[in-house]
C-alpha cells in the first residue's frame, strides 16, 4: 500500500472511532458492540506502530501520555471563569429575577427565558480548541489563573480531541464540570479499599483529585465524565445569540451536554424545574447540589454585566443545606484584620456535607443574641456547598439547666483595647488598630491569601509564629525573610523554606488589582480593586485621587471613596507601600482612564442600548469617555443622551417618557468624530 493509501486508511479509522466515541460518550447511543470498537482501535494502533511518522496528537490512540509531567504549569484564562451567586430559597430566587427584570427594564408582560440545568458537584475546567483540535485544559483556579491539566483532560473519553463537523470558531474555549458518576465512585473506592489504598470521601473530591495527578495514566484509570455548560472565549467565528442554542451547537460539535438541561419561562418556570429535578435527584447517576439558571438571551447577558466575581445574569439555586446535630463546647471571639469581632462556636466535631466540622460562625452579636446560642447547647449545624458552616438552630429542649447567655466583650480578647460598636451597626470592633496583634496577623493573612498576593506556603500557623517572634510587623517584612530563620521555625525544613522563599519571590510579579486588594483597604473587595485598577491604570493615580475622582469609578460611592482617601492619606501606609515597591513588587501599568475635564462631552451622561453596526458598545463607551463623557448602564433623569442601536428595548421607551434626547448611530458618530 502506498503512503497516501496508508494515510487514508488511518484517517478513515480515526474518523470512524471518533464517530463511535461521540455516539457512545456524548449521545449515549452506541451503535456497535464493544468487541467491534476494540477491533477498530487495535487496527489503528497497528498501523500507527508501523508508521509512527503518521501519528498525530488528536488520534484516539494518543489520549494517555506515556510519561508523568514534572508539575502543573500556570494558565491565565482569556476570559475569567466566574463563580455564581447563590439563592437558598424561592424568595431569594424571586429577588434575583426582580433585579434582572428591573435592570433590563422589562415590563410585566415581557417574558424572560432562562436556560436551566442541574448544578453538578464536581470540578470546573476550561477546554481550549484551536482549528477544532484540543490544545489545552485548565482548572478554574482563582477564576483568572488556573493550572494546566491538558495531560489529564485528554484521558477523559467524553472530551473530544477534535471537534466534529464544521462551523465552529477558529478558537473556542468552553467551560464544563468534570465529575465522577456515583456508580464509578463506588466501584473505584471499593477497589482502592481492597488494595489498602486511599479512598475518597465523596465523588467531588475524587474528581478534583483525579485531575491533579502528575501521571495521566492514573487519571485515565478513574471513571471521569464531563458536561460542558458554557462558552468562555471565541475568536474567528461566532456562537448563537442564545445560551440554549449555543449548548445545542456545542453538542453538534461533539461536546457532551447535560441531558437534563431545559429552557423555561420566568421565575415560576425556574421554580417548577427546581422542584422536579429535586424530586428526581436521588435517582440521577451523578451528584448535584442545586440548579443553575442563566438568562438565555446573550444580548441581555451583556447588558446585565457582572458584579465582583459573578455574573448578574446567572444564579445557582442550592438544595437545602446538609445539617447535623452537635454540641457547643465553647464560644470564642475572633478579631479580624479590620478589628471586627466575630463570635465563633467551637463544636464537638461532626461530619457534615463531606467534611468534618469543628467550628461554625455566629456572624455577629445580633445573630448570637437572636439565636441565643450558649455553651453546652445542642445545635443544628448547617453546611451548604463551600459556604462556611453555621449554627442554624438551637434545640432548646436539650438545653442544660446551667447555661448562661453569652455577653459581648467590652475589651478586645487579644490586646485588651476597648471594643466599639457604632449605632446602627451589627459589627463590634477593636479600637486598638496600631497595637492589636490579631489585626496585624489577620491583615498579613489577607495580604498573602490566594486572591491577593497568593504566597503559597505562608499559612496561618507560620504567620502567627513570625508575628509572635516580632519578625513580621508589616507586609514588607515578608520580602526580607531569610532561609536560616525560616528553618529555625517549628515544622519548617530546608526544602520547605526554599519553596516558601521561591513563592515569595514569585509573588513580587503581580497585578495592580491584586495589590490594591491585598492592602486590605476597608470596603475594597476584589470587584472594587479591579474597578480602581482598570479606571486609574497606575498606583500613583489611585493614591493621589480625591473623593470626587474616585466616585467617577463605576460602583464606587462616597463611603468607599472616603475609606480609600483615608488609607492613602495615612503616612504609615504610604511608607509600607514605598518599602514594598523598593523590595521589588511590580505589575503592568496603563494610562489612567480619568475623564478629560475639558473634553467636549465633559459633564454629559450617555446610555447605550441596542446593537451598533459600525462599532461595539464597548468601543463607543471608550470614545465617549475619551471626550470626557460618562456612560451609565441605566436611564434616569440625569441621563443626557440615549444612543439607540438596532433592537433597542425598554430603555428607549423610558428615555422617551423622560424626554431625554435620543441619538441614532449616525448622530453618535457625528458627535464622536466631527470634533
Amino acid at each position: 500500500m502506498t503512503t497516501a493509501g496508508i494515510r487514508n486508511s488511518i484517517d478513515k479509522l480515526r474518523r470512524e472511532i471518533d464517530r463511535h466515541n461521540y455516539l457512545y460518550h456524548t449521545l449515549d447511543q452506541p451503535s456497535i458492540p464493544d468487541a467491534e470498537y476494540d477491533r477498530l482501535m487495535r487496527e489503528l494502533q497497528a498501523l500507527e506502530a508501523e508508521h509512527p511518522e503518521l501519528i498525530s496528537a488528536d488520534s484516539p490512540t494518543q489520549r494517555v501520555g506515556s510519561e508523568p509531567v514534572a508539575g502543573f504549569g500556570t494558565v491565565e484564562h482569556t476570559v475569567p471563569m466566574l463563580s455564581l451567586g447563590n439563592a437558598f430559597n424561592d424568595d431569594e430566587l424571586r429577588e434575583f429575577h426582580r433585579r434582572v427584570t428591573e435592570r433590563l427594564e422589562l415590563s410585566e408582560g415581557d417574558t424572560l427565558d432562562y436556560a436551566v440545568e442541574p448544578k453538578l458537584d464536581g470540578a470546573a475546567v476550561s477546554l481550549r480548541y484551536e482549528q477544532g483540535k484540543l490544545v489545552r485544559g485548565a482548572t478554574r483556579g482563582d477564576g483568572k489563573t488556573g493550572e494546566d491539566i491538558t495531560h489529564n483532560v485528554r484521558t477523559i473519553p467524553a472530551v473530544p480531541l477534535r471537534l466534529r463537523g464544521g462551523g465552529y470558531p477558529a478558537v473556542l474555549e468552553v467551560r464544563g464540570e468534570v465529575f465522577m458518576p456515583r456508580a464509578g465512585f463506588e466501584q473505584f473506592n471499593a477497589a482502592a479499599a481492597s488494595k489498602g489504598e486511599k479512598t475518597f470521601v465523596n465523588p467531588r473530591n475524587a474528581a478534583a483529585g483525579s485531575l491533579r495527578q502528575l501521571d495521566p495514566r492514573l487519571t485515565a484509570s478513574r471513571p471521569l465524565d464531563i458536561y460542558v455548560y458554557s462558552v468562555g472565549y471565541v475568536e474567528g467565528g461566532e456562537v448563537p445569540d442564545r445560551h440554549s442554542a449555543t449548548l445545542s451547537a456545542l453538542q453538534e460539535w461533539g461536546l457532551k451536554i447535560c441531558p437534563e438541561r431545559r429552557l423555561v419561562q420566568g421565575v415560576d418556570g425556574c421554580i417548577a424545574y427546581y422542584k422536579d429535578i429535586g424530586e428526581r435527584r436521588a435517582g440521577l447517576p451523578y451528584d448535584i447540589d442545586g440548579v443553575v439558571y442563566k438568562v438565555d438571551r446573550v444580548d441581555y447577558q451583556k447588558e446585565l454585566g457582572f458584579v465582583s466575581r459573578a455574573p448578574r445574569w446567572a444564579i445557582a439555586h442550592k438544595f437545602p443545606a446538609q445539617e447535623e446535630l452537635t454540641q457547643v463546647n465553647a464560644i470564642e471571639f475572633q478579631v479580624g484584620r479590620t478589628g471586627a469581632i466575630t463570635p465563633v462556636a467551637r463544636l464537638e466535631p461532626v461530619f457534615v456535607g463531606g467534611v468534618t466540622v469543628s467550628n461554625a460562625t455566629l456572624h455577629n452579636m445580633d445573630e448570637l443574641s437572636r439565636k441565643d446560642v450558649r455553651v453546652g447547647d445542642t445545635v443544628i449545624v448547617r453546611r451548604a456547598g463551600d459556604v462556611i458552616p453555621e449554627v442554624a438552630q438551637v434545640i432548646l429542649e436539650r438545653r442544660p439547666d446551667n447555661t448562661v447567655p453569652v455577653a459581648a466583650p467590652d475589651t478586645c480578647p487579644i490586646c485588651g483595647s476597648a471594643v466599639s460598636r457604632p449605632d446602627g451597626e451589627a459589627v463590634a470592633r477593636c479600637t486598638g488598630g496600631l497595637v492589636c496583634s490579631a489585626q496585624k496577623t489577620e491583615g498579613l493573612k489577607h495580604f498573602v491569601s490566594r486572591r491577593a498576593l497568593d504566597i503559597e506556603g505562608l499559612g496561618t500557623k507560620l504567620i502567627e509564629q513570625l508575628v509572635a517572634a516580632d519578625r513580621l510587623r508589616t507586609a514588607a517584612d515578608i520580602f526580607t525573610l531569610e532561609k536560616d530563620e525560616l528553618v529555625a521555625l517549628d515544622r519548617m525544613g530546608e526544602k520547605s523554606a526554599e519553596n516558601l522563599l521561591a513563592a515569595i519571590e514569585s509573588s513580587k510579579s503581580t497585578t495592580l488589582s491584586r495589590f490594591l486588594y491585598a492592602l486590605g483597604i476597608r470596603e475594597v473587595g476584589e470587584a472594587t480593586a479591579n474597578a480602581l485598577a482598570d479606571y486609574f491604570g497606575r498606583l500613583s493615580a489611585v493614591m493621589s485621587a480625591d473623593q470626587e475622582a474616585l466616585q467617577q469609578v463605576p460602583d464606587v460611592g462616597p463611603i468607599v471613596a472616603s475609606h480609600v482617601v483615608a488609607f492613602f492619606t495615612e503616612p504609615h501606609n504610604r511608607e509600607i507601600i514605598d518599602e514594598l515597591l523598593r523590595l521589588g513588587l511590580v505589575w503592568p501599568e496603563s494610562e489612567p482612564q480619568t475623564l478629560p475635564k475639558d473634553g467636549v462631552l465633559a459633564g454629559k451622561t450617555f446610555v447605550l442600548t441596542g446593537t451598533l453596526v459600525s462599532m461595539t458598545r464597548e468601543q463607543a463607551k471608550e470614545k465617549i469617555m475619551a471626550l470626557g463623557g460618562k456612560v451609565s448602564g441605566s436611564v434616569s433623569k440625569k441621563t443626557d443622551f440615549l444612543v439607540a442601536g438596532d433592537n433597542a428595548g425598554s430603555k428607549l421607551t423610558k428615555a422617551q417618557n423622560l424626554e431625554i434626547t435620543v441619538l441614532d448611530e449616525v448622530q453618535l458618530e457625528k458627535i464622536l468624530f466631527d470634533q
